[in-house]
């Protein structure tokens, strides 16, 4: 949970930016009292189903990558350190990645990859009997 809020800090600080524009919205004189309700809690209640939403599939996902790392599968990672060029690392075992806590680290690489913004490697299967035929 805590990496959670440690990840996700950008969006959340957002989010109570614009609960707080609701707050303010709503407690001003000429607002009536059902608008002020109807208001604060349609607010809370969005951004509560949204970031518990987010918490879920983003601590799935987390999983989902661990499982498939520990099996010895190919997991790519988003790389922010040169946006010009290759934008994600493929990791795996195999080529001498370590999966501590939900960080994977790798000798050559100075910063550590977050599990949460790793998806699995999916190979596309080609089905080339029917390629041709429409």
């Amino acid at each position: 949970m805590r990496l959670f809020f440690e990840l996700e800090a950008g969006n959340l600080t957002i989010a109570l930016f614009f609960l707080a524009i609701a707050i303010i919205v709503a407690t001003r004189p000429f607002v009536e009292a059902k608008v002020k309700r109807f208001i604060l809690l349609t607010v809370v209640a969005v951004f509560t189903i949204l970031i518990a939403g987010h918490y879920i599939v983003t601590t799935g996902r987390i999983a989902e990558v661990r499982e498939a790392f520990d099996a010895g599968r190919d997991v790519e990672c988003e790389s922010r350190l040169n946006r010009k060029a290759a934008q994600s690392v493929v990791v795996n075992k195999k080529l001498g990645w370590k999966l501590e806590g939900e960080l994977f680290t790798h000798p050559r690489y100075t910063r550590p990859f977050h599990a949460a913004r790793c998806i699995v490697k999916v190979k596309p299967k080609l089905d080339l009997e029917h390629a041709g035929r429409r």
